[in-house]
């Protein structure tokens, strides 16, 4: 069993930046992939980034490619996503994910899941 919680959400006005950070614990943790997803109201979850544990591969949406940087700390278990230049666009519910499988890109990769962190950009 893998426990994950997000942090560093809030607001922030558009053009501006929050980093967001997942923890991880668990009695082994080895995960294949790491990913960020977000929700917005009435939409469904969509991939933002991943980043392949073990060989620090990392993938982003278009919507987001040049403006949030993902990376992580495999000593301490944690994955993070800076996120630049912030759009209105960008508000949502932001988890993190950790997967077994491709496509990375996928809801149905992941098996663990955070709470969410909530992330609005005002304009």
């Amino acid at each position: 069993q893998v426990q994950l919680v997000e942090s560093g959400g809030g607001l922030v006005q558009a053009g501006g930046s929050l980093r967001l950070s997942c923890a991880a614990s668990g009695r082994t943790f080895s995960p294949f992939v790491m990913g960020w997803f977000r929700q917005a109201p009435g939409k469904e979850r969509e991939f933002v980034s991943a980043i392949i544990w073990s060989g620090g591969s990392t993938y982003y949406a278009g919507s987001v490619k040049g403006r949030f940087t993902i990376s992580r700390d495999n000593a301490k278990n944690t994955v993070a996503l800076q996120m630049d230049s912030l759009k209105p666009e960008d508000t949502a519910v932001y988890y993190c994910a950790v997967g077994e499988t491709f496509p990375v890109v996928n809801v149905r990769s992941y098996r663990y899941w955070g709470q969410g962190t909530q992330v609005t950009v005002s304009s």
